[in-house]
């Protein structure tokens, strides 16, 4: 395991994306639970990667949500909806992943859904340039239904109880710290065990970023 800046980590992971040889774009999945940072470090790489001269795709798995009412059926709270209920991977496939993967035109849709509108979305059909980059944020990404569809895998490890402080950070001005931190108690960390007992998601990744202090990371390659 290394450890050191922010920089140096991002600049490993860099390297990991030059070092993919496909003859389609790159499709980089980021993993790991809500609020470890995996957002704010795929911001980052696109950054990095953009830097180089690469044509970079930003995704995000919030973007392939079902419609409300078809995301709570078991309840707002319960964990097992947030694993089995939430996200539309059939769509994502369809018109992100499978596109941009071995025998795919090109030819792709970056988002499906609006979240804060609850409505669906269609945006419109883009052609990716054949060294581009799909970076892919966000939960559950190395499920079955996916796992076969990125060429390189990164989880962002970060301890529950980091996660639970920095939500209660980022969402006090929408929510009170009662409601995230049942929210996350008992919906999203339940959920993330789940996952972890079921899929074992850092098995599946190429490189594993240990995130809880995001300024001095430690990261270990596979």
């Amino acid at each position: 395991m290394d450890q050191g800046t922010r920089d140096e980590v991002l600049g490993r992971l860099a390297e990991a994306v030059g070092s993919v040889a496909v003859a389609h774009p790159t499709r980089v999945a980021v993993d790991g639970p809500p609020a470890a940072g995996k957002t704010t470090l795929a911001d980052e790489l696109a950054v990095v990667l953009r830097a180089q001269g690469r044509d970079v795709i930003r995704a995000t798995i919030d973007d392939f949500l079902f419609p409300r009412a078809q995301r709570y059926p078991r309840g707002e709270y319960s964990a097992e909806a947030c694993y089995f209920d939430s996200h539309d991977y059939h769509a994502l496939n369809r018109v992100l992943l499978d596109p941009l993967g071995p025998g795919g035109d090109r030819r792709f849709q970056h988002a499906v859904f609006d979240r804060a509108t609850d409505t669906a979305l269609s945006p419109p059909v883009t052609t990716a340039p054949a060294d581009a980059v799909l970076v892919f944020d966000g939960v559950f990404l190395m499920r079955p239904e996916l796992i076969d569809r990125w060429d390189l895998r990164i989880f962002v490890s970060t301890a529950f109880e980091k996660t639970v402080d920095r939500a209660v950070i980022r969402e006090r001005r929408v929510s009170s710290r009662a409601e995230i931190e049942r929210r996350w108690r008992e919906r999203y960390i339940p959920s993330q065990q789940l996952y972890f007992a079921t899929v074992r998601p850092a098995d599946h990744a190429d490189i594993i970023v240990h995130n809880d202090e995001p300024q001095q990371p430690a990261w270990e390659t596979r």
